[in-house]
């Protein structure tokens, strides 16, 4: 079984990291004291299950895990700056904060450092996730010590669940759109006048019209989707939103 920190204050570490090209040391104090914050660890970057689920969804449930209390949401491994900064843009995870623990110094201490030879990973982090208030450990899921890398309790949803069993999700938009279409630069301009984040699915090469057809039924660009329901076009898109 891995050590449940739960209670104990964190590690105290200095992570090695990188800010406009220049070499920045930040203590566990600067990331944890006087703040709420949710961490994740994982085994590593640009690795499967963290790619397609563990870091997308924390990003996008940042802004529901902040109206409940959290400050700063943290992703951690042991890998190097120069990979976490790649990774993170590779993600678009512009909500969390990716923190390379390059020696596995603050896994070690946690308790949490697990040895990865087989599979040419040398040492790495186990898969949790905890709550931190002002450097005190709240909470922690930490994953079955089972083979492989289960992936069960530290979900960015099982963490907003804990903070708040009854917090809505938020609704997530997204746009088809097309280079040049003024009916798309429309719906745009509607989402962000109602402040609703969305993603955009462009036109190109991989997406035809043909795609769009199949996908929404509709020939006409742009087609806006909320919270996986078919709004329609931007005239749709107006008439829902008011």
């Amino acid at each position: 079984m891995f050590n449940d920190m739960t209670g104990q204050p964190v590690p105290q570490v200095t992570f090695r990291t990188r800010a406009n090209n220049d070499w920045l040391d930040i203590s566990t104090n600067d990331i944890f004291a006087d703040k709420t914050v949710v961490l994740f660890a994982l085994p590593g970057a640009f690795t499967p299950t963290c790619s397609s689920t563990h870091v997308p969804r924390y990003n996008e449930l940042a802004a529901v895990l902040k109206e409940n209390g959290v400050d700063d949401i943290v992703c951690l491994s042991v890998n190097d700056c120069f990979v976490m900064q790649s990774w993170q843009a590779d993600q678009h995870a512009e909500n969390v904060r990716f923190i390379p623990d390059g020696n596995g110094e603050f896994s070690d201490k946690m308790g949490l450092l697990v040895d990865k030879a087989e599979l040419g990973f040398g040492k790495r982090s186990w898969r949790y996730s905890m709550l931190v208030r002002n450097g005190v450990i709240e909470k922690m899921f930490i994953e079955p010590d089972l083979p492989g890398d289960p992936f069960e309790v530290s979900d960015a949803d099982t963490m907003l669940s804990y903070l708040n069993p009854a917090a809505k999700e938020p609704e997530f938009v997204t746009l088809f759109s097309k280079p040049g279409c003024p009916h798309c630069a429309r719906a745009k301009a509607l989402l962000d006048e109602k402040g609703l984040p969305f993603e955009i699915i462009e036109q190109n090469d991989g997406i035809t019209s043909r795609s769009l057809r199949a996908v929404t039924g509709q020939g006409t660009w742009p087609q806006v989707f909320i919270g996986g329901k078919h709004i329609g076009s931007a005239d749709d898109l107006a008439a829902f939103l008011n």
